[in-house]
């Protein structure tokens, strides 16, 4: 497990091709070269990346960033993606990402790793399950996004 570098932004944006494939949101799948350079390694970055490589191939990615839990009152970080190639699922590298990700919250006060998965992804969630992440039922994911977003920035405030 390294840190993303610049130079990463080709196969990451490959990755991230082959994600949004198998997540079956191809279609939702807008990043380019240079919104991954500045959202990642831009003087004003808002997340981070972390590379898992194995067999001297790249084998996977994570991507979070930084939150901050109020009834915890200590900072927090969102997984936003956690993909591992098919050839490389089931030798540790999911784990290795997300044990990364945990360690770095965890160098600090961070109190909470979050993270969603599709419901239909049977073995993410055994995955999930068996790191000892709890599904959160009861919470529902809300989204605004394009026109809505658009719309409510122009609404008075």
């Amino acid at each position: 497990m390294r840190d993303a570098r610049e130079q990463d932004i080709p196969v990451l944006l490959e990755m991230l091709t082959e994600f949004a494939a198998y997540e079956h949101l191809s279609a939702e799948l807008h990043a380019t070269a240079e919104g991954l350079r500045r959202g990642l390694f831009g003087e004003d970055a808002t997340a981070a990346a972390l590379i898992a490589e194995r067999e001297d191939q790249v084998a996977g990615y994570a991507i979070y960033f930084a939150t901050f839990s109020t009834f915890l009152a200590s900072s927090a970080v969102w997984l936003e993606d956690l993909y591992v190639r098919p050839a490389h699922r089931r030798h540790g590298v999911g784990r290795g990402l997300l044990a990364a990700v945990a360690a770095q919250l965890s160098q600090g006060d961070g109190g909470r790793l979050e993270f969603s998965a599709l419901d239909w992804n049977g073995p993410a969630l055994a995955f999930y399950r068996g790191l000892g992440a709890a599904p959160l039922r009861e919470w529902v994911i809300h989204r605004v996004q394009g026109q809505a977003l658009s719309d409510l920035a122009a609404s008075p405030r």
